[in-house]
């Protein structure tokens, strides 16, 4: 029997690598959900070969150009009209659209879904108690996707977390690993964007050169897995490896290797506990014998000391530190602050007083953080645009 599948945000990185896996394997899936937004020529390229049953298009104008073009298909211009419509539940959906516009989508999508895999981290981050409601309520099975913590969720399984003693989530360090702080400081987006390991999007990339990624990896790993902040380390490891190490009770360490290819923990979530094979990279003793681990340096790295804002349990600070940030990459990559300025003015918001008290309050529906999303970010913007490059 076919596996119905639904890709939320299927023209990003994620999206496209998952059309990549089914295309090789067609004749078992049926793809009954596409959604996206402004490329036209990747949806176009995607309807031609996957035939999906529905889509969602948020770009009005790209809508119409889908509606007038491929009639046998159900397409809609906005989620709430396709979810009023859309009675049946699917057996695996993967959520890539990225950012907070993300959360809703996922949420909705939830009890239509048998089985969810989540890429987007900011909804984790920032609503994590909904997520973990509707998975409950409708009996959906959740599954990471994020390299990191796919690779956590894959040592423990049948492992009970009160085994867990420590947990090392690693860092590649990024473009500017080896460089000096004051060369940093005048870092240009041409470099932050060029990542050694990983062929990333634009401002996953500039969170890598800065390692607020690593940060969000944490928050979203210690949410996931419910474990205190104290059990999880971040060790800089510049051959993207080895992506988490995780330690038990009983004197026994377990890594996980893969390639540098998001293939491979899609791959195994889409196809978990089957026979089917994908093609990877022979290992190398050479590069075995070369793994390298080590400590984070503060001052090139001084993102990582977000951390210690951020409280035990998850609050709506948490979307005060996700919208601010993506304003800030938004700023630099358009040349308006320069690449230092994205710590600095990151913690000059964290430190307002005005903010201290959403440590106390926890997210009840998504209305609450996109109203708190929004109001971050012109915040952000307008102390930016204040502060001198």
């Amino acid at each position: 029997m076919k596996k119905k599948i639904a890709i939320l945000g299927s023209t990003g990185s994620i999206g496209k690598t998952t059309v990549e896996i089914i295309k090789k394997d067609k004749k078992n899936f049926d793809v009954i959900l596409l959604t996206a937004n402004n490329n036209l020529k990747e949806i176009s390229k995607q309807v031609n070969y996957l035939k999906p049953k529905n889509l969602v298009i948020n770009n009005k104008k790209i809508y119409f150009k889908l509606k007038k073009k491929y009639k046998k298909i159900n397409i809609f211009n906005n989620f709430d009209h396709f979810f009023k419509k859309f009675n049946q539940k699917v057996d695996y959906t993967i959520s890539a659209i990225s950012g907070l516009s993300g959360l809703q989508p996922t949420l909705d999508i939830i009890k239509h879904t048998k089985n969810v895999a989540i890429a987007n981290k900011e909804s984790i981050i920032c609503a994590w108690n909904l997520i973990e409601r509707e998975l409950k309520k409708n009996n959906t099975k959740f599954i990471p996707v994020d390299s990191e913590h796919f690779s956590i969720w894959y040592l423990l399984k049948n492992k009970k977390i009160k085994s867990v003693e420590e947990i090392v989530i690693t860092a590649s360090g990024g473009p500017f690993l080896n460089w000096k702080v004051n060369k940093i400081k005048k870092a240009t987006p041409r470099f932050a964007i060029k990542h050694p390991n990983w062929s990333m999007g634009k401002k996953i990339s500039v969170d890598s050169a800065t390692m607020m990624n690593k940060v969000f990896e944490l928050i979203e790993a210690q949410r996931i897995f419910n474990l205190d902040k104290s059990k999880f380390k971040i060790l800089i490891h510049p051959q993207s490896l080895v992506h988490a190490i995780v330690k038990f009770d009983n004197g026994l360490t377990k890594l996980l290797i893969h390639d540098t290819n998001m293939k491979i923990p899609i791959f195994n979530t889409i196809y978990d506990n089957s026979s089917k094979k994908i093609n990877s990279k022979k290992l190398q003793i050479k590069h075995l014998n070369n793994l390298l681990f080590k400590k984070i340096d503060l001052k090139i790295f001084p993102s990582i000391k977000i951390l210690k804002y951020v409280p035990k349990k998850i609050s709506l600070f948490e979307t005060i530190i996700v919208s601010c940030n993506d304003e800030l990459v938004d700023l630099f990559l358009k040349k308006q602050i320069n690449f230092w300025s994205i710590h600095v003015i990151l913690k000059k918001i964290l430190n307002l007083n005005e903010f201290a008290k959403y440590k106390r309050i926890t997210p009840y529906n998504t209305r609450q953080i996109y109203k708190l999303s929004e109001y971050v970010r012109l915040k952000t913007k307008t102390l930016s645009i204040r502060s001198p490059k």
